[in-house]
């Protein structure tokens, strides 16, 4: 297993922040080859992790990341980085936890620090029917080994006392469908150690490579065609986000996604008084403090396709009034920053993953609110299939076939606005 030269002494960092010492780079830059085994779409969480399981589990090293700016620029930057596993039907929550356990382990498997807070994870529930459907979840989860049960309103204020639970709010909170595994990570981090690990094992990490058509013979992939030229490949993995139609579509499959915007918005640090993430889907809103201060909030997709990655007015002034519902005590802290990421959004709310139609085409897309916390799980599977041929049984349910077999994966209600 490859090391990387990150442990140093104090002293030493201190030296070489003072003398400007060169730094070794966590990445390489390579010439594009003619040809690679595996070229993977998009160079953001999944196609990163991808390429790294690839090395790593199946020691396949003549890989391409192709990203047309630059490593987590898209989705990958754009997220509020939470990490759960508690959806609603025991194919999402195996699938899951699966990546939880990943992101456990991953700071010592990358020797990288990734920043993973298990915090909690907390949904409200603001009627009988939502806490008919957390209990729902709830023993879905248990029966699949993941911590996670529904508390009352008392212990909702116990882990969250900032929370109002009075019935003054036009919603009161009946009580909360509660994951102690849950939690944030530092989605830059997460990034940056899967890109230092494939490239130190052997792959190529291509920024500012756009790639422009996709080579098509006899129902067979041959080949892309790229910003810096024409690349050979019997594989090609589309892992974009916000763009994955368009890139499915160079290839003539079409895929059932529609994309829209998600808005988040971040305020200035204070001292820390929220540990768990919380998420109300009545409200439409979640909200989680950093490790700095910051309170990072965030609500449902916006109600129509675009590409815009731009804040509005609308979005701000909503958010603040379903958040101060929640935490009245806030109303005095200011908002800093909005922005918002592109969603790729399928009828089922569940991810496409596996073969197409063409021959050495596979996707990893369709992932909504929820890709983030998915991308060591979706790596390690898509590696795991494009190695061996076969699709691994945690990812067997997500295939792209199962819009026509009308065997849709029913995760709305946890994945919505849970994010």
């Amino acid at each position: 297993m490859a090391r990387y030269p990150s442990r140093y002494s104090a002293l030493s960092l201190l030296r070489k922040g003072a003398t400007r010492s060169n730094w070794p780079r966590a990445w390489r830059h390579h010439e594009l080859k003619s040809s690679y085994d595996v070229v993977i779409i998009g160079g953001g969480l999944h196609g990163l992790a991808t390429a790294y399981y690839l090395a790593r589990n199946h020691g396949i090293t003549n890989v391409a990341v192709l990203e047309k700016a630059y490593i987590g620029g898209g989705g990958s930057g754009r997220n509020t980085a939470i990490v759960r596993s508690n959806y609603l039907t025991p194919e999402g929550s195996a699938f899951y936890d699966r990546s939880v356990q990943l992101y456990e382990g991953l700071t010592e498997d990358l020797n990288f620090n990734i920043m993973f807070e298990q915090r909690g994870h907390m949904t409200l529930a603001h009627n009988d029917a939502s806490l008919r459907t957390m209990r729902w979840r709830a023993e879905v989860n248990k029966l699949g080994g993941i911590d996670s049960k529904v508390i009352s309103p008392a212990e909702v204020k116990e882990l969250a006392p900032a929370i109002d639970i009075s019935d003054r709010p036009r919603y009161p909170i009946h009580g909360a469908l509660w994951h102690p595994p849950g939690g944030i990570v530092r989605h830059d981090a997460v990034v940056w150690g899967y890109a230092r690990g494939a490239d130190a094992r052997g792959a190529h990490i291509h920024q500012g490579t756009e790639v422009t058509g996709i080579d098509v013979a006899g129902d067979r992939v041959i080949g892309v065609q790229t910003s810096h030229g024409p690349v050979a490949t019997p594989i090609v993995i589309n892992c974009t986000a916000g763009w994955s139609t368009l890139i499915a579509d160079m290839a003539g499959v079409q895929l059932p996604i529609t994309t829209r915007p998600l808005q988040a918005a971040v305020t200035e640090p204070v001292q820390p008084f929220l540990d768990p993430v919380i998420v109300s889907g009545t409200l439409h809103v979640y909200v989680s403090q950093t490790a700095r201060g910051e309170l990072v909030f965030g609500a449902s997709v916006d109600p129509y396709s675009s590409y815009s990655s731009r804040g509005s007015l609308g979005f701000t002034e909503g958010l603040a009034g379903h958040v101060l519902e929640l935490m009245p005590g806030i109303s005095k802290m200011r908002l800093l920053r909005q922005w918002a990421g592109l969603c790729d959004m399928t009828p089922d709310f569940g991810p496409i993953i596996g073969p197409t139609p063409v021959d050495g085409f596979y996707v990893d897309v369709g992932w909504g609110t929820y890709g983030f916390k998915a991308g060591p799980v979706a790596g390690e599977q898509v590696a795991a299939m494009v190695a061996t041929g076969a699709i691994p049984e945690l990812i067997a349910s997500f295939g792209l076939e199962r819009f026509e077999e009308g065997a849709l994966t029913a995760e709305k209600g946890a994945a919505a606005v849970g994010h």
